[in-house]
Parts: C-alpha cells; structure tokens; sequence
C-alpha cells in the first residue's frame, strides 16, 4: 500500500500540543449545561468554570504576572481553589500549592525557592502570611490576594479585591479591551510546582508539565473506572496532589459534577453522601480509620457510594476488611504514588483485595517500573528493592536544584526511596522506605526538620525522631531524646516547642527520654533499631 501524503507536513507542530486548558476547554464544549461544581450554596456550570477561569486568567495578567511566573496558593477547599489553578495555567503561569498547615520559616521558605511574585490566601489564613511578611523572610512576594470578598477587602493596583469578586462576578470572559492574548500552552511547559519533603528539612518542589499531568489523568480515568456519573465527593486537601491530580481534574475531564467541601468532616461527609446520593469518595487512611470507627456509621444511608479510593500512606489491613465487610458492594481501590509522578503510580483495583489486601496493586497505564538492588540490578521475584519509574507522568526535575535532580535518577529510571516487592503476576507490596521520611497521615514529614526543632529545647543533648505503627496515622512522629546531666525536661515541653514552630503534622504524638540512641561501631545513629523496639512493643 503507497501513501499518497506525508500528512504531518500538513499540519502545524502546535497542534499536536494538548494542556490543562485543552482539557478544560473540551470539557466546557462537551459537557456546557452540566453542573461542574458544587461548593457550598454555590453551583458552577462547566460554561461558567470556563468563563470564571478567564475571568482569574485575565486579572493574573493584569497584576503583571508573565508566562512561567509563579502564583501561590494558601488555603482550604474551594470552588475558587480550582479555578486559580486553571486560571494560572491558562495564563502560562506555575501554580504553586502551599500546604494549609504550614507557618513561619516553613512557609517562607517555600515562597522563597518558588520565587512567587502573588499569594493567594484564605481569609482564616492571612495573619500567617503577615507574620512572614513582617519578619523580612520572605523576599520574593510583592501581592496578596484574599480568596474571599471581605469587609475590609482593597482594590491593589490591578483592581482586584479578591478572587471571588474577581472570577465570579457577571462580567464578559472575553478578551478586555487591549488585554494582552493568553499564550499558547506546550505539552512540555511547567503549570505546578509540587513541594515534597526529602529526607532534609527543606522541601523541593518538583516541576510537573502540563504533558505529565494529563497523562496522568489518563492513567487514573482507566484504573479507577472513573465515569461520569459518579458524583464524586471532594473533601481531601486541594494543595495535595492526590486530591487535586488523582481525583479533582480526572473527574473534570469527563464532565462529573464535583462536590467540594472544605476539609473532610467525617460527620458532614457521611451527611452527604446519603442526601446528595455521592457515589465516589477518596480519603486517606487516616480518615478512613476513624470513619470506619463511627458508632453512628449505621445510621446513614451509604447505598449511592460504590467506588471508595484510598492512598497516600498505607492503610491498615485490618481496617480495610472491616469497611469491606461493612460495605461489600462498595469497591476499594489502593492508590499508590508520589509527587514526581503526578502522583498515581500503581492500583490495587476492589476484585484484586481478596487476595491481596495488602499489596498497592500494578502499575497504571503509563507507568513502567523496575525493582533493583542498589547498583541497578533486577532483584528476583519476591526480593525486596528499589522500586524506580519511567513515565510521561515522571516530573520534568527538581525547582532550581539540579543536584537532587541528578541524584533522583538512575539510568534514566526515577529512584522512589521505596523498597518493595514484586510478585510474578506483577502485583507490589510495600516493604519499607529507603529514605528516613515518615508518613504521617499521607503527608511526608522529615525527621530532620523535627530533630532540629527539638534540639532548641534547652538541656537536649540528643535526639531522633522516627515514626511508629499507628492504627490512625499509620506512622505516628515520635521523639526520642536524650537529656543532658542534670537536665529536667518534660514531654510536655517539647511538644509545646514543636507545635509553637512547625506545622501540627510535624508536632510529635509522643516524646521518650532514653539514656543513649543506638549506634553501629562506626557511630552512624541506628533508627531502624528504634523502630523495631517500639514496632514489637
């Protein structure tokens, strides 16, 4: 057979582009009348996402913001939280999320190395970003915009008052007058920076594209059997990338009605699903295990549910066969990921947990993965070792760090710090972290940044924080210290310490006071010993 044409000489290079606001724009033709979300009292067509996200598009212009600027984002859920986020990609900026939880040093540092030039921050979040702003940490930020309309609200130089007025307001999306063209998004263009703990305290923030993103959506459409008509609920934090990457923006892309609340209320969740019929829902295990746990569990309506995810930390087997047996038409999917991958890397679909409860499944549709020794090798069926990944999803490196970009790379393979292993039919388990972060909830603390906290305590001469088996947090943080002669600290003090200077996550659940830490002949300090000891007691 002859071909008659070269046809991709025909067709320009930039049609083959397709980003964040390509999804968006297809959604909004394809699904125009349907309700895209749901916040409150507040309902959003997918016409009117699309207009409210040029609205935001064209005031981020208008506050002199230039293709591959960096605009942040402090605050809880919202409506609002998706539009800046797709705004910021239509207008070719990186989206920065900064976790709702971070204060002081923390929150400026992750200003600081992002370079953002706007914040915009929740109202219940504002004296935060005054504090930093007042001590001079924070060199970059020149605007602050409220997500919400307020009493007190300013119009700055652009004539924004807030985000709310700004992207809800009834006037026209198209171009203003003498508005300056969004620009043409490329596949391999940044839209986020994704911060993520390593095993020092300061996070690094991983570039993803807008070609990593949508491939990743692909991979979670077809592995979590998204449709539609699911009505998922979203209540899991929106600055994580599970909750926005794993499960907001799929489910946009198919034109699902996305029901968004603030924070994930077990109470106003349960209520929820059975008033509003919520047939999907995503919680980490830390919220799973005291939803598991209501007493009052029998008193609701759950029926509608029939697709339950859960990821981020491990959940507890036998937490997960008392939800399953509680609820056995409703089917569970483990998701297993991390930041540089968009997050999802492997599933463990609902007719897989029979006989395998505790493994994270296989890989999802773009993903490749290999499991190695240390130099590199393939470790044999059943071995523990490194699992690694090559993918469309995989991070473009690390923000203005290219020295932890080289070191998180083997033979072009990512190297996840994960140790795992590999069954013949291609199933993985988690056997252990090969880097010291614990997981706390779903969210990775390194213990360095808690020791250092700790070692201010006046009469601390040591100290090594680890994390526990906990039937909630999966890892409890805990402390382990060593006095100094003499001195007389309580757990009390130490706790109070922490929590008056890093984030509450990081705050240790428990403190204990030891007369020396382990340590090999060489002095290096064993944590894996004071794991062990408190995982057998």
């Amino acid at each position: 057979m002859t071909i008659a044409h070269d046809v991709t000489s025909l067709v320009p290079a930039s049609a083959y582009q397709f980003g964040l606001t390509h999804l968006l724009d297809r959604s909004a033709a394809a699904y125009r009348r349907n309700t895209a979300t749901r916040f409150g009292e507040r309902s959003l067509t997918y016409a009117e996402l699309a207009a409210a996200v040029d609205r935001t598009a064209r005031g981020l212009q208008r506050l002199g913001l230039k293709p591959g600027d960096r605009v942040g984002a402090f605050s809880m859920n919202s409506d609002l939280y998706l539009i800046l986020f797709l705004a910021a990609a239509r207008a070719g900026l990186i989206h920065v999320p900064v976790n709702s939880g971070l204060k002081g040093g923390e929150l400026a540092h992750i200003l600081n190395d992002s370079g953002a030039t706007v914040l915009v921050v929740d109202k219940a979040l504002a004296s935060l970003v005054d504090e930093v702003r007042a001590s001079g940490k924070v060199e970059s930020l020149a605007v602050v915009v409220p997500f919400q309309k307020g009493e007190q609200a300013e119009e700055n130089a652009a004539g924004i008052t807030s985000l709310e007025e700004l992207a809800l307001d009834e006037t026209p999306a198209g171009a203003a007058e003498g508005a300056e063209p969004f620009p043409q998004v490329h596949s391999e263009d940044p839209v986020q920076l994704l911060y993520t703990s390593g095993t020092t305290s300061a996070p690094k923030g991983a570039v993803m594209t807008h070609r990593a993103l949508v491939a990743e959506y692909d991979s979670t459409v077809i592995a979590l059997d998204f449709t539609e008509e699911d009505r998922p609920l979203i209540a899991m934090p929106l600055y994580h990338s599970a909750a926005m990457h794993v499960f907001a923006m799929p489910y946009l892309s198919l034109g699902a009605t996305l029901r968004i609340i603030e924070k994930p209320d077990i109470g106003q969740m349960l209520q929820l699903v059975q008033d509003e019929h919520i047939g999907s829902l995503f919680l980490a295990p830390t919220v799973w295990v005291p939803l598991a746990n209501r007493e009052d569990l029998g008193d609701y309506d759950l029926t509608s549910l029939t697709k339950a995810q859960y990821g981020a930390s491990i959940m507890p087997v036998t937490v997960l066969q008392r939800l399953r047996e509680a609820f056995p038409k409703l089917g569970f999917y483990n998701c297993f990921g991390q930041s540089e991958m968009a997050p999802l890397c492997t599933v463990l679909r609902p007719e897989e947990h029979h006989a395998r409860p505790a493994s994270c499944g296989r890989p999802a549709q773009h993903v490749q993965v290999r499991v190695v020794d240390p130099t590199g090798e393939p470790v044999q069926v059943g071995e523990p070792g490194e699992i690694q990944y090559r993918s469309p999803q995989l991070f473009s490196g690390y923000w203005n760090n290219p020295e932890a970009t080289e070191a998180a790379f083997m033979d072009g393979w990512f190297r996840s710090g994960d140790q795992v292993t590999q069954d013949e039919a291609g199933y993985i388990q988690v056997v252990d972290r090969i880097k010291d972060v614990i997981n706390t909830g779903g969210v990775l603390v390194a213990p360095r940044e808690v020791e250092d906290c700790v070692y201010e305590v006046d009469g601390v001469a040591e100290v090594a924080v680890i994390g526990v088996p906990d039937e909630r947090w999966i890892e409890a943080i805990t402390a382990v210290v060593v006095l100094k002669d003499g001195a007389q600290v309580t757990e009390e003090q130490v706790i109070a310490h922490v929590k008056e200077n890093l984030a509450g996550f990081k705050v240790p659940k428990s403190v204990e006071f030891v007369d020396e830490l382990p340590r090999n002949q060489s002095g290096k300090l064993l944590k894996r010993v004071l794991r062990k000891e408190r995982s057998e007691a």
